[in-house]
């Protein structure tokens, strides 16, 4: 198993400036005022292609040789990294398949057709998922781009926490939310190496907390369907980012589904941003932990914003 360094997120925030974004970041004193904190807002919701996961799907793509590349890339995802391999393949004129589960919202299989890939339909499970996508694999030789256990793709990640400490100084926190543990390795690749005095969470739904049993046990618990309204978060850690969550995070805190949608609910409210269920779920940890980050300058990933408009979750 290879682990990422911080020469390759050097690299990869070279081999990725002109293809991504560097995002803004917001903040909003009504929302500081409610969690005792200083919260600073890292929108990836801006990014390009709507998520953070186009810094890790471009680093990918763009780092693979014309060998490589002619072959096309292939991906299983819920959604976002699915869109940003197909955005990141359609930059470099190569072909893109994404495996994604029949129930993954409506919008994120528009939007990875849009940017030109192919859809391949699944059962809501990731034991589905990795069966359909070898039938899928085997047919097309395609190269693998994991959506998260995966070192171009982590390097990738780690850029974004990169460009926060560079735009806000002192921090105290980072706080992201966590599924397969992309980001969160990413954010622990630099802010292990460039600021370790920074404390890094995770945030988590209640109803899809596996790394946070795991990061409890001491190893990989995977829960095979969790059931959450952040559909990002539903898969489960693996080994490489499972090796930044044990040896990089302070904790994983956990929140309800009706604390995620009354998060995002004041997000779109106070700060008139478009972010999508999973991206609320780190504020919502927040609100429900105030002690944790009482008087804190605390930096949060906002980690997307293609949210299905139609099926909103407060409808």
């Amino acid at each position: 198993m290879y682990i990422p360094t911080l020469a390759d997120m050097t690299a990869a925030e070279e081999r990725i400036r002109r293809h991504i974004h560097r995002t803004p970041v917001l903040t909003s004193s009504f929302i500081n005022s409610l969690a005792g904190a200083e919260l600073f807002f890292k929108c990836e919701n801006f990014q390009k292609a709507g998520a953070f996961k186009a810094r890790g799907a471009s680093n990918a793509v763009f780092g693979l040789s014309d060998e490589q590349a002619a072959r096309g890339v292939a991906t299983h995802s819920s959604g976002n990294h699915g869109t940003c391999l197909s955005y990141a393949a359609g930059r470099r004129g190569i072909p893109c398949t994404v495996v994604m589960p029949r129930t993954a919202p409506q919008a994120k299989k528009d939007a990875v057709r849009g940017y030109g890939g192919k859809v391949v339909e699944c059962e809501p499970s990731t034991s589905s998922r990795e069966a359909v996508f070898a039938e899928v694999v085997a047919e097309t030789g395609a190269e693998f781009v994991h959506p998260y256990n995966d070192p171009r793709v982590i390097a990738g990640q780690a850029t974004c926490s990169k460009e926060l400490i560079e735009q806000v100084d002192g921090l105290d926190a980072v706080i992201a939310p966590i599924g397969g543990g992309g980001m969160v390795s990413g954010t622990c690749l630099t802010l292990s190496n460039l600021a370790p005095r920074i404390r890094i969470y995770a945030a988590e739904p209640e109803q899809a907390d596996d790394a946070y049993r795991s990061f409890k046990a001491g190893h990989i618990i995977a829960d095979d369907a969790p059931n959450t309204v952040a559909d990002g978060l539903k898969v489960p850690l693996k080994d490489l980012t499972w090796h930044f969550v044990k040896n990089h995070v302070t904790d994983i805190l956990t929140a309800s589904e009706e604390d995620i949608v009354d998060a995002m609910k004041l997000i779109w409210k106070r700060m008139k941003i478009v972010m999508e269920p999973s991206s609320a779920v780190p504020l919502a940890t927040i609100l429900k932990n105030k002690h944790v980050f009482a008087g804190k300058r605390v930096g949060i990933i906002i980690t997307g914003g293609n949210v299905d408009l139609d099926k909103l979750p407060w409808q």
